[in-house]
């Protein structure tokens, strides 16, 4: 029986043994854990620090660990930022633009024609040290980003409480110049600054100062140094002087407002900074720099210098544009711009800035004026373009507000037929968990879609963005030429960005009836020779129908009640009647006015480029006197169409049924003879003026016989007698005599049809 009993134990699984040995295991392995990690530690703990340096030791190692996860970050914008300089690194496909207005008078250049012809050694040493002194003086030093001249200059900067001093290096500031746009945004500075790397390790450093010669702006449309010169002072860079050389490495920093021929006083005080820069450098002595501080430089005189550089910045991008891979490079476009219209819209700006900019926390600005086919006239992107060359009128993305609720109701009018006279109700409405609230508080009870507008209510807009469907009103956008703003709920409210320029063009479907108007400011490009490239009416395609236009009618009446009666009454105007709307986004942080008239379309945004709140900036407040300011100016004479839908204003109505009596008093007449017209009121200022002084110089001239002998030699010479004159005719645009001729003609034309 045992021997049984044995056989079968042998049989079965030793348990014991194999709980014995996992155990024996276990121990085994701690055993030997503790005793590795009690030499670990033994050996280490040589090395332990205790009190002020265990603190030391500790942040070092945290510091490294920091600096880690920034270098990876830093790597981030590095690799996007060597892609741009790689990409752009040949600049043989950039073009050089001079620019006229829509009279064909010369007005800017933009773009850059490489010149070399002047290399770096034979610029004059005073004009590098000038400009090493006051941009860059240890350029030769770093490796492209001045670790010591930024320390330094934030320290001045945090002491005087404001930027008194600039941190980039001459390399950053050409890093800027050839790749990046002018934009005030931390993502800039650091693709400035890899991109200054960059170009440290492929150029030499005469080369780069040779760059930077070459391709810095100086204002009056002149990139470089030689250009400057010649424009400046009718001379190459070669023959300046040491106070010429000052007062040019003085614009670097802001070629606008301290051009001479924009403000001679500042740019002069400019250049005597400059001059003790060059002393404070160790350049040149006291002694040296008197006689250039007694004999400041006297720049030539070219008459009125103020170039719409916003406007001009814009058409060059249109420009490239058009141009595409074509292979001319050096070309001639004349613009849209009107000069007139554009100190209107710049002086516009500058003084309600001017009155009320500081106490309200508002200064940047920007306005578009269109006419009704979508021609621009005037662009302001911001208070001074000295300061900041950001053109907020076609690049700032900022919400509309309430400016975006005509979009909405143009759709339910157009999709649903909604009518003026609708009556809804303002009440609760919800979007999933969002809810509106309206500008005063509170809910109203029932009124109509007419009343709803004209008072901005919140809570209707959405609902009939609901009711049409979002994607409805989006699909709209987009045949108005908005393709880029996402489904919201709060989508009616303006929540989406635009810009001024894209709003203005969208709102000129307004004004034209529900034509696909877009914003255009090229009428043609040439090449030097007079070459016709393109021409804006014969190869952009021809504006189509895109709404109803009984749609569109019903809505600007709408619009009409919104500035006769709702939040835009300061933009009401006395001689013709306007559409409009307001549009405040939230905390005040923008600020706009959109309205036209049966000529101009125009949208007026205020607000600051950090998004930080505005004093209760509404945009029936400054933006509508801002538009109301630019509007009065802006017209000058009384014969002004009336938009679609707008009834004509009492001036209108009395002006028509004048026209109508005198027609009826010639029924005998075998045609209707017109009424006298004061056609004086229906051509330009510009024109008025070269006619008035025509009839002086007539008025003045002596009484000349039929049979004179000498009337044949009269008629051939040139009236006023001024050989200037006749050769400006020609010359001053700066392009070839055909084109000069064909400019002229193409201006008389357009003048004599400009107001009518």
């Amino acid at each position: 029986m045992r021997d049984i009993q044995g056989n079968n134990r042998g049989k079965l699984i030793d348990w014991l043994k194999i709980d014995s040995w996992i155990d024996s295991g276990l121990y085994s392995a701690l055993t030997g854990f503790r005793d590795w990690w009690g030499a670990y530690s033994s050996f280490f703990g040589r090395f332990e620090v205790k009190g002020f340096w265990r603190a030391c030791n500790e942040l070092v190692c945290d510091g490294l660990t920091l600096s880690v996860a920034g270098l990876l970050v830093v790597l981030a914008f590095a690799l996007p930022s060597f892609e741009i300089a790689q990409g752009k690194i040949n600049l043989s496909d950039e073009f050089s633009v001079t620019f006229l207005d829509r009279y064909g008078n010369e007005i800017g250049k933009r773009g850059l024609l490489r010149d070399d012809s002047v290399p770096l050694e034979e610029i004059p040493d005073h004009m590098i040290k000038a400009t090493l002194a006051t941009e860059d003086r240890r350029f030769f030093d770093h490796f492209g980003i001045d670790i010591m001249g930024t320390s330094r200059a934030l320290i001045q900067n945090a002491r005087a409480d404001t930027v008194v001093q600039g941190g980039s290096s001459l390399t950053q500031q050409l890093a800027k110049n050839m790749f990046l746009s002018p934009e005030r945004a931390i993502t800039r500075k650091i693709k400035e600054a890899f991109i200054a790397i960059y170009l440290e390790n492929h150029y030499t450093k005469p080369e780069l100062l040779k760059l930077y010669f070459d391709r810095a702006y100086l204002g009056g449309g002149s990139y470089g140094v030689e250009a400057a010169a010649q424009y400046y002072f009718n001379k190459s860079i070669r023959d300046v002087t040491l106070a010429e050389s000052a007062m040019l490495a003085g614009m670097f920093k802001a070629p606008t407002r301290y051009a001479p021929h924009v403000n001679l006083a500042a740019s002069r005080a400019r250049a005597n900074e400059v001059l003790s820069n060059m002393v404070e450098a160790g350049y040149l002595s006291e002694g040296q720099v008197y006689g250039a501080r007694l004999n400041p430089a006297r720049i030539v005189e070219r008459g009125d210098s103020n170039t719409p550089d916003y406007f001009l910045d814009w058409a060059f991008e249109e420009v490239q544009r058009i141009m595409g891979g074509r292979p001319n490079r050096i070309v001639v476009a004349r613009t849209t711009v009107d000069l007139g219209l554009q100190k209107t819209a710049e002086s516009a700006v500058e003084d309600t800035i001017s009155k009320f900019g500081r106490s309200r926390n508002s200064t940047p600005a920007a306005l578009v004026s269109m006419e009704t086919n979508g021609a621009v006239r005037a662009m302001v992107g911001g208070k001074d373009y000295g300061v900041s060359q950001f053109n907020r009128a076609a690049h700032a993305y900022r919400q509309p507000g309430s400016s975006f609720k005509p979009y909405v109701y143009l759709s339910a009018i157009e999709h649903l037929a909604t009518r003026p006279t609708e009556r809804v109700v303002d009440g609760y409405v919800s979007c999933g968990r969002w809810s509106p609230k309206n500008y005063s508080g509170g809910y109203r009870g029932a009124m109509t879609l007419r009343t709803a507008l004209a008072k901005s209510i919140n809570t209707v807009a959405v609902k009939l963005s609901l009711e049409v469907d979002r994607q409805t009103v989006l699909d709209d956008l987009s045949k108005m030429g908005v393709k880029h703003l996402k489904k919201t709920c709060s989508m009616a409210l303006g929540d989406n960005g635009m810009t001024p320029l894209e709003h203005v063009g969208a709102w000129g479907v307004f004004a034209s009836g529900g034509l696909s108007i877009r914003p255009y400011g090229i009428e043609e490009i040439s090449t030097i020779g007079g070459q016709l490239l393109y021409n804006h009416d014969r190869d952009d395609p021809k504006p189509t129908q895109i709404f109803k236009p009984e749609a569109v009618a019903t809505l600007n009446n709408m619009l009409q009640t919104v500035v006769d009666a709702g939040t835009g009454r300061r933009a009401r105007l006395d001689y013709t009647n306007a559409a409009g709307k307001t549009g405040t986004s939230s905390n005040y942080r923008d600020a706009w006015f959109m309205g036209f008239t049966g000529k101009y379309v125009t949208g007026v945004w205020y607000g600051n480029d950090n998004f930080s709140p505005m004093g209760r900036v509404t945009g029936g407040s400054f933006p509508a006197q801002t538009w109301k300011t630019f509007m009065d100016a802006a017209y000058d004479g009384d014969n002004i169409p009336t938009a679609p839908g707008v009834t004509p204003h009492p001036r209108q109505i009395a002006e028509r049924q004048r026209i109508a009596a005198v027609m009826s008093q010639n029924t005998s007449a075998d045609l209707p003879v017109p009424p006298p017209v004061d056609t004086s009121k229906d051509m330009s200022k510009a024109t008025r003026q070269v006619l008035g002084n025509i009839a002086t110089l007539l008025q003045k001239a002596p009484a000349v016989s039929p049979n004179s002998a000498d009337r044949q030699s009269r008629a051939t010479q040139p009236v006023g007698n001024n050989p200037k004159s006749n050769v400006a005719s020609a010359e001053g645009t700066g392009v070839p005599q055909a084109a000069s001729n064909r400019n002229a003609e193409r201006a008389a034309r357009t003048a004599s049809t400009d107001r009518q």
